[in-house]
């Protein structure tokens, strides 16, 4: 029976880290020195999800531990808690994302988002506590050669992921904002047509990962029995919101994006803004539910195990 608590607490982990990695990685290449400031409230996200991926690491260890240990999170003892930190791989990652998030949270506190070099070491350390999550999944469970791959490339899959994930919520945090001038919104439109590239690139390194992985999770002689197991079901619902995603990308860049763009400073702007709004909530709620499917996920045996 699958262990609701804990997946829930994984979902909302990865959906915070995501979007913490995403919104620095977004701010340092997508938008200006002083639009960083107008546009996004970066220091107050960055210190709140710093302190929630605190928060959301630290509760889901002591429900891991319980699972393990068979006993509820109250009779998790210290002696047995220290040895799952400081012996097990999984441990050492958890030290380490705790770390680095407090690190960030604590530096995001100062002037060091306004310069990029410290939005740059920021990034990076949000990149880290992204990485970090690769070590309480699948990606770690194979061992030599092969298991390297594996989990190398399971940290891009989970790096590109929030990549996207962080971007869309720049996106909508800043067509939403109440008050909309020509300024913003043409701050809005160079962001979104200069995310064509970048977007490209992301959705590149998922699909390749993702087949990757698959190959170690799956193999190739379960791809077509993907359906008779619940590992592969949800799988097929993870790629099916994908495909809605991409669609939805090649929407904003093709027809949304363009149309904000030539709607600037005239009647049509507000109408403009509501269907890119739209379409950016309806893609990244489905980007949110493809990371509860992966933390369900990770708590399944894949077809190949």
């Amino acid at each position: 029976m699958a262990d609701w608590p804990l997946i829930a607490i994984r979902w909302a982990l990865y959906a915070d880290l995501g979007l913490l990695f995403g919104l620095l990685l977004f701010a340092l290449y997508a938008l200006t020195g002083d639009e960083r400031e107008r546009l996004l409230p970066l220091r107050g996200l960055t210190v709140a999800l710093a302190v929630l991926g605190i928060l959301l690491s630290g509760y889901g260890f002591l429900l891991s531990a319980a699972a393990m240990l068979g006993v509820g999170v109250e009779g998790v003892d210290r002696a047995s808690a220290m040895m799952l930190l400081t012996e097990t791989n999984v441990g050492w990652a958890l030290l380490a994302r705790m770390a680095v998030l407090a690190i960030l949270g604590i530096a995001a506190l100062t002037s060091v988002l306004r310069r990029v070099a410290g939005l740059a070491l920021l990034t990076g350390l949000a990149a880290i506590a992204v990485a970090s999550l690769a070590w309480s999944g699948h990606g770690a469970a194979t061992e030599g050669p092969a298991g390297m791959v594996q989990l190398a490339s399971d940290i891009i899959h989970l790096l590109a992921a929030a990549a996207w994930i962080g971007a869309l919520g720049a996106f909508i945090l800043i067509v939403s904002r109440r008050v909309q001038t020509p300024d913003t919104l043409n701050a809005a439109h160079r962001a979104l047509a200069s995310f064509a590239a970048s977007g490209t690139i992301i959705v590149g390194l998922i699909i390749v990962t993702g087949l990757v992985n698959s190959y170690f999770l799956v193999g190739p002689q379960n791809a077509l029995r993907l359906a008779e197991s619940d590992y592969g079901r949800l799988l097929l619902i993870k790629l099916a919101l994908f495909a809605i995603m991409l669609g939805l990308a090649a929407g904003n860049r093709f027809r949304l994006t363009p149309a904000l763009g030539k709607a600037v400073g005239g009647d049509g702007a507000a109408a403009a803004v509501v269907r890119l709004k739209r379409s950016l909530w309806i893609e990244i709620v489905s980007g949110i539910l493809i990371l509860g499917l992966v933390a369900w996920l990770g708590t399944l045996p894949p077809p190949a195990s």
